[in-house]
């Protein structure tokens, strides 16, 4: 659940930067957008956090790759969107 909640919450991100480009007068998408990336990344360290008290080693070592250059992403796309965003205004 908390993956699929992740997930969705950093598509909202990146899709109200996207808006804060095209609305300029909508700063505030700006910041709900920084708020559901930060809440997505929280959302993925919560899983991580489960599957260490699960002691589920093998499906931390197999996802955390993915995990880590997801969020990567996640976070690099967001500033530049909300850069772009405070740019052009």
């Amino acid at each position: 659940m908390n993956n699929l909640l992740s997930l969705l919450l950093g598509l909202a991100s990146w899709g109200l930067g996207g808006a804060a480009i095209l609305l300029p007068k909508s700063r505030w998408l700006s910041g709900v957008s920084l708020l559901c990336c930060a809440v997505s990344l929280l959302l993925q360290l919560a899983q991580v956090h489960r599957l260490v008290q699960i002691a589920d080693w093998s499906a931390l070592m197999d996802t955390m790759d993915a995990v880590l250059m997801a969020a990567l992403m996640l976070t690099a796309v967001t500033a530049a969107l909300n850069l772009a965003a405070c740019l052009k205004q």
